[in-house]
C-alpha cells in the first residue's frame, strides 16, 4: 500500500463538507486476526491520503451462469456462439440504481461529487480521501502494519457500509485485504527483490511451484522405450497415454498461452537441450513474449526454484502443440511481482480498476529497479486456451475478492477462452501442507499462527482459483509403478492411478463457491456412492459447494531440462500445461473446419463422462488423514479422469 501525506487545507475547502446523514451501518468485511508475519504498529498519519476504491455490484450476475451455459453446454443451440468484449461489458455494467445509491452515500458523507470518478468499465467508483474521512465513512480505524521483512502496509480490521448498500457494493479498498506485495530483506541476488508473501505466485519458495525429484544429469540417463514410462515421463509417453499424435499443423486463429509470474523464468538453452532430445525441429524455437507490467525473462538468478516452473511449462506445451506457436504471458517486474488480477487487467481493461492496491501490483513501480511504465490495462489478446500452474489457498483471500475475480473468468469464458489451473500438490491440504485449525475464522479473515495448523491435523484447505466454478481445475496422476503402458493400453487396462509420488493431487470442496449446476449430479453421486469417512469438522460436506479438480493428467516423473541438465519433476504444474495442450489440439481441429474454439469445457466434460479415462486407484492424503480416495466416476482426487483424445476429438467435432 503506497500513500502520500498532505495538509488537510490543501485538499478541502473550509466549510465544504456536507453534514453526514444518519444511516444504519453494518459490517461488510472483517478480519479478526492479522496474517502470519504481520504486526500492528502505529495509527496511520491523519494527513495521509488513501486511494479509495469501491467495487460496485455488477449487473447481470444472476443471469451470468445461464449465459455461460448457453454457449458452453453441448445440448445448447447456442453452443460456441461466444460473445464479443463489447457484449460482455454492456451486460455486466452496474445498474443506475447502484451507481446513484453509492454516490448519494458518499456525497452525504462529505465526499464532494467532483472528487468521485467512475471507471471506464462503470464498475468502480474512485476517490482520494484523508484517513479521517475514510475512517468516518467506513466507521473503522486504519493502522500501519509491519511485516517481518520490514515492509509497511495499511489496513483495518473491519469496515462498515450502510445496510441498504450491501446489495450494491462488492467490497472497498484499501481495507481488510492482506495478500500484500512483500519484499524480502535478503534475496539470492541483490538485483532481484522478490516478493515473499503468505500466498505468493512467482516467489521461489511458493508451495504451488513444481517439486524436484532428482537430478538425472545428461541424456544418457533418459529412457528410450515407452515401456519405461513408469519411471520417466516424456512427450511420447503422454502421447501414448492419451492417444494423441504429434501435431503437424497450425490452424489460423488457434493459440495457447502459458502464464508465468516473475521472477520465474525459462532458460533458452534449457529449451534447446530439451528440444534436441525430444523435438529436434524446434531447436532455437522460443515462445512469443507478452510482457505484462514489466514482465521480464530474467537470467540474474538461476536455480530450480527460479527456472523449474517455466522450463517445465514451456518445454512440454511447446513440444506437444508444435508447429503451433505458444504465447508466454510474463507478468510483473522483479520488484513488485504480480497477482492473478494483474494478469486479468492486461486482458480486460474494464477489470483494471478491480485491483486492490493492498493486494495487487502498483505500476509505475516506485521502488528502485522497478518497471516505470504505465500499468497494462487491456491491450493484450487472450489466447484460446490459457494455462496457469500457480495458485492460492482459498482461505487466504476474502470471499468477495475471490468472487469478483471468478466472475472475470466467467466473462472471458463467454468470449470463448478456456482457463486451465493446476489443482495443487498437497492433497486435501493447502500450499505447503497448510491445514485450517479447528474454530478458525471464516475464509479471508485469517490466516495466522492460530488459524493454520502444522499440517498434521485440521480442516482441509482447498485451492483458489481451482474452486472457482468457471475454470477447469486439473489434478495429477502417475503411471502405476512397474506398469508397461504399451501392454496395459493394448489390453484396455488403466495404467494410471492418482499421484502419490512426491506430490498428492489437490482436491476437495470449496468453502466459498456454490455447487454449479453442471457438476451437481457428479458431486451428489460421489457422496451417495462413495461417502467419505469424514464429517463437517474436516471439510465442507454440505453437498452444496463446488468440488475440484474437474479432470487430471499425469504429474509425476517428468523429464525436464533445467539449468543445463535433466531432472525428474513432479506436480500439477505439469498436468495443467499438458491438458491445455490437448485442448489446443482439439481447437485446432475445430478451427480447421470452420468451427469455434471449445471455450469453457466443464459443462461438456461433465455431460460426457465417457470421453475420460476413469481413475479409480490412489488418494490425496493431507492434514493427518488419507484424504479422499479415487473412485468410479468423478471424485475429488482426479476429477472425471484423464483425457481420451480420440473420444474427446470425436465429441467436439460433432458439436456446432
Amino acid at each position: 500500500m503506497f500513500f502520500s501525506t498532505a495538509l488537510l487545507s490543501s485538499l478541502l475547502v473550509a466549510g465544504s463538507l456536507a453534514s453526514p446523514v444518519s444511516i444504519p451501518n453494518a459490517v461488510h468485511e472483517k478480519r479478526t486476526s492479522p496474517p502470519q508475519g504481520w504486526t500492528r504498529r502505529d495509527a496511520l498519519d491523519r494527513r495521509a491520503i488513501l486511494p479509495m476504491r469501491i467495487a460496485l455490484t455488477q449487473g447481470g450476475l444472476d443471469q451470468a451462469p445461464d449465459w455461460l451455459m448457453d454457449v458452453s453446454h453441448p445440448e445448447s443451440e447456442k453452443f460456441g456462439q461466444h460473445w464479443s468484449a463489447k457484449d460482455v461489458a454492456q451486460a455486466f455494467a452496474p445498474s443506475d440504481e447502484t451507481v446513484k445509491s453509492v454516490k448519494a452515500w458518499l456525497t452525504s458523507s462529505g465526499i464532494g461529487e467532483n472528487r468521485i470518478k467512475q471507471s471506464q468499465s462503470l464498475g468502480w467508483l474512485e476517490f482520494d480521501a484523508t484517513v479521517d474521512e475514510a475512517e468516518d465513512l467506513l466507521e473503522t480505524k486504519y493502522h500501519v502494519w509491519e511485516h517481518t521483512s520490514g515492509q509497511p502496509h495499511v489496513a483495518c480490521d473491519e469496515y462498515k457500509i450502510p445496510t441498504h448498500l450491501k446489495k450494491h457494493v462488492d467490497f472497498v479498498t484499501p481495507t481488510v485485504h492482506f495478500d500484500a506485495k512483500i519484499r524480502a530483506r535478503d534475496a539470492d541476488n541483490s538485483s532481484i527483490k522478490k516478493r515473499d508473501t503468505k500466498s505468493p505466485l512467482g516467489n521461489p519458495n511458493s508451495g504451488s511451484l513444481p517439486k524436484l525429484g532428482q537430478w538425472l544429469g545428461g541424456k544418457n540417463k533418459l529412457i528410450q522405450q515407452l515401456e519405461q514410462c513408469d519411471t520417466q515421463i516424456t512427450p511420447n509417453c503422454l502421447r501414448a497415454l492419451y492417444e494423441f499424435p504429434p501435431n503437424v499443423y497450425a490452424a489460423p486463429g488457434n493459440s495457447l498461452g502459458i502464464v508465468e509470474y516473475s521472477p520465474q523464468a525459462y532458460v533458452g538453452s534449457d529449451l534447446d537441450l530439451f528440444f534436441a532430445n525430444f523435438s529436434t525441429r524446434q531447436v532455437g524455437d522460443r515462445p512469443t513474449l507478452d510482457s505484462i507490467d514489466g514482465g521480464v525473462v530474467q537470467s540474474q538468478v538461476m536455480s530450480f526454484n527460479y527456472n523449474g516452473e517455466s522450463d517445465l511449462d514451456l518445454e512440454y506445451a511447446m513440444t506437444l502443440v508444435y508447429p503451433q506457436k505458444v504465447t508466454l504471458y510474463q507478468v510483473g517486474d522483479l520488484v513488485e511481482g504480480a497477482s492473478f488480477s494483474d494478469f486479468l487487467d492486461a486482458l480486460d481493461g474494464s477489470f483494471c480498476v478491480n485491483d486492490d492496491p493492498t493486494q495487487d501490483a502498483t505500476y509505475p513501480d516506485p521502488y528502485p529497479g522497478g518497471y516505470k511504465g504505465p500499468k497494462n490495462c487491456g491491450g493484450f489478446a487472450a489466447t484460446k486456451v490459457i494455462s496457469t500452474s500457480y495458485g492460492y489457498n482459498e482461505y487466504d483471500l476474502t470471499p468477495l475478492y475471490e468472487q469478483r475475480q471468478c466472475n472475470e473468468y466467467l466473462k472471458l469464458g463467454l468470449q470463448g477462452v478456456s482457463f486451465v489451473f493446476s489443482s495443487g500438490d498437497y492433497g486435501v491440504a493447502g500450499n505447503g501442507g497448510q491445514c485450517i485449525a479447528p474454530g478458525a475464522p471464516p475464509p479471508g479473515v485469517g490466516p495466522n499462527n492460530l488459524t493454520y495448523t502444522d499440517g498434521s491435523s485440521g480442516r482441509f484447505n482447498p485451492a483458489f482459483p481451482s474452486t472457482c466454478p468457471y475454470i477447469t481445475s486439473v489434478g495429477a496422476t502417475q503411471v502405476k509403478p512397474g506398469t508397461n503402458i504399451i501392454k496395459a493400453l493394448a489390453t484396455h487396462t488403466q495404467p494410471e492411478e492418482a499421484c502419490e509420488t512426491v506430490i498428492y493431487s489437490g482436491g476437495g470442496f470449496s468453502n466459498v463457491f456454490p455447487l454449479p449446476s453442471y457438476q451437481s449430479a457428479a458431486v451428489k453421486g460421489w457422496f451417495k456412492n462413495h461417502p467419505p469417512p469424514y464429517g463437517a469438522d474436516r471439510f465442507n460436506n454440505s453437498q452444496q459447494t463446488r468440488g475440484f479438480p474437474d479432470v487430471s493428467a499425469n504429474g509425476a516423473n517428468y523429464v525436464v531440462a533445467v539449468d543445463g541438465q535433466f531432472a525428474l519433476v513432479y506436480g500439477t504444474s505439469a498436468s495443467a500445461p499438458v491438458f491445455a495442450s490437448i485442448l489446443t489440439l482439439i481447437n485446432e481441429a475445430r478451427l480447421a473446419i470452420g468451427k469455434k474454439s471449445v471455450g469453457f469445457i466443464n459443462p461438456t466434460a461433465y455431460a460426457h463422462p465417457e470421453v475420460w479415462n476413469d481413475i479409480t486407484q490412489g488418494g490425496n492424503q493431507g492434514c493427518g488423514t488419507p484424504g479422499f480416495s479415487s473412485a468410479t466416476g468423478w471424485d475429488p482426487v482426479t476429477g472425471l479422469g484423464t483425457p481420451n483424445f480420440p473420444k474427446l476429438l470425436k465429441l467436439y467435432l460433432s458439436l456446432p
